[in-house]
């Protein structure tokens, strides 16, 4: 999970892990890791959820993080577009460390209507290109289930 400050990474895992959410913001400090059992057509998988600090810039030392993954998910927030260019800044780092891997977009806060932000066009021209997009929200569970399943099937796993 890649993302600038506040876009909701946490909450998205914690929704997906525990199917829960709270209002309460609480900052991830470096790393947190999760684990989720999931099955896809008739297959078990095994899910290690590393959700990372949120920052505006990705440290070198935290691209270290980034090694052996199978896929990113990149977050950004629909009510603040800037969070679509850190999140294309995070992509070309994370393709220059460790290549190109299934990865998707989640435009969070899509529960926020009237503080919505960003158009399609926002989404192709300043988010990370070339991956999937699915607005959703923590909140109320939008396509969170649907995003995690779609690149567990892109992983091939």
């Amino acid at each position: 999970m890649l993302g600038a400050t506040g876009v909701g990474k946490t909450s998205l895992v914690r929704r997906f892990v525990e199917s829960m959410f709270s209002e309460r913001y609480q900052a991830t400090i470096g790393v947190k890791i999760d684990r989720r059992l999931v099955e896809v057509e008739g297959a078990q998988v095994s899910l290690l959820l590393w959700d990372l600090q949120g920052e505006d810039d990705l440290q070198r030392v935290r691209l270290s993080y980034l090694r052996g993954a199978s896929g990113l998910i990149y977050v950004a927030d629909g009510t603040r577009p800037e969070t679509l260019d850190t999140a294309r800044s995070i992509q070309a780092g994370a393709i220059e460390t460790i290549g190109q891997v299934p990865s998707l977009l989640f435009v969070n806060k899509s529960d926020l209507e009237q503080a919505w932000q960003v158009s399609d066009a926002d989404i192709a021209s300043r988010g990370p290109s070339g991956v999937d997009t699915l607005r959703s929200s923590a909140r109320e569970g939008t396509n969170v289930e649907a995003g995690f399943e779609r690149l567990v099937r892109a992983m091939g796993v």
